[in-house]
């Protein structure tokens, strides 16, 4: 199961520079912490689940992705999405 859309709407608005802003790195990312978040409570049930395993790996690896672009374009930006979404242990 995906977001609910009160879900969405709530990180697009805490992360977006405006209301219908879903394409800024800010905003897909928080967006796929928040399923990675999901599915990492959903295999903590039920730990056979290896097709949405990999599901889980590839919206990580997605994620991963969007981090490296947004270091690449701008290492302070980078640092404040780290903080807030609190992504290093």
């Amino acid at each position: 199961m995906g977001l609910l859309a009160f879900q969405k709407a709530k990180v697009v608005a805490d992360n977006g520079k405006h209301a219908t802003d879903t394409g800024s790195p800010e905003v897909q990312i928080g967006l796929l912490t928040e399923r990675i978040n999901y599915l990492t409570t959903h295999f903590k049930v039920h730990a056979k689940d290896h097709h949405g395993r990999r599901g889980l790996l590839r919206l990580v690896s997605r994620r991963r992705g969007l981090l490296d672009y947004v270091h690449r374009i701008d290492p302070n930006r980078y640092k404040a999405i780290l903080v807030k979404f609190d992504l290093r242990k």
